[in-house]
Order: structure tokens, then sequence, then C-alpha cells
């Protein structure tokens, strides 16, 4: 097999190992959370299943080609401790600089809507803060040291939350 193969291979395997376990852990979480719902005085209304299906299925599509993308452009996975070796501009990363996490938020919101969650939903704005605060105060800095006048050049034509 070519070494590149190999490599992609290498990168795919590792990186589904890695978006597994921050499923898991959020999943966890939200198990965690769920039993608050009799606390709280919200009723979700039927249509808000539907609503989170698509949600889930956005999510989850947004995040698998950030993944993709990371391994197949960038040479390597999401996770903080084996990112990228280059730097990734394309894909879902050419509308806003932070896509994957939300896809990971409309994931998790998306389950909250499904099982007519409150406390979940609630747990997936808690997820949003704590990427906005790792973005700002390790990702963004990590990123510029890494890839320099590439990466600054990024963070003034693409926004880090919306497009």
């Amino acid at each position: 097999m070519p070494p590149r193969v190999m490599r992609v291979l290498f990168d795919l395997l590792r990186a589904l190992a890695y978006a597994s376990f921050f499923a898991l852990l959020w999943g966890w979480l939200a198990s965690l959370v769920r039993p608050l719902d009799r606390y709280l005085p919200v009723v979700l209304p039927e249509w808000s299943q539907g609503a989170g299906l698509v949600l889930v299925v956005l999510g989850a599509v947004l995040a698998l080609a950030c993944v993709t993308g990371f391994i197949w452009w960038g040479g390597g996975t999401p996770a903080p401790f084996d990112p990228p070796r280059r730097f990734v501009a394309r894909g879902p990363y050419r509308f806003v600089r932070n896509p994957m996490y939300w896809g990971g938020v409309a994931v998790l919101a998306g389950f909250g809507l499904v099982l007519y969650s409150p406390s979940i939903l609630c747990l997936s704005l808690v997820m949003l803060g704590c990427a906005h605060l790792f973005v700002v105060l390790y990702e963004e800095p990590n990123l510029e040291r890494r890839f320099g006048d590439d990466y600054r050049a990024y963070r003034r034509t693409v926004g880090r939350w919306l497009p």
C-alpha cells in the first residue's frame, strides 16, 4: 500500500477514536443532566422531535466534513494533541473558523429536542460556551503560533462563529 494511503488510513483511525471519545463524553454528560428535566418548568412542543432529528443529521454531517478535511487536507486529526500538520481553510472552514464546534453543538441540541429534554438543550449552550473559551484561550493563539501569517490573514477574512 502506498505511504500516502497508509498515512490517511492511520489519520482516519485516530480521528475516529478521538471523535468517538468526544461524542461519548458529551453523551455521558447529557445522561447526567437529563434527570434535571423534572425540575425545569419547560415543556418542549411535539414538533421539536422532528427539528431535533434534522439538527442531529446536519450537525453530524458538518462535523464529519470537518474531520474529513482535517485528515485529507491537513494531514492530521481535530484533536488538539494530534493536530493537522497543514493549515486547513477549505470545506466548511471557508465560511466560519469553527464549524466543527457548531456541528457538535447541533448534534447535542438535536438530541435534546429529540428527547424533549430542556436540560440537554441547556448543556448544548454550556458546550458552546466551553468551545468559545477553548478557541479564544488556546486554539487561536496556538494556530497563530503554528501557521503565522496564513492564520492571521484567514482570521481577518473569516468569522469565528458566524460567516
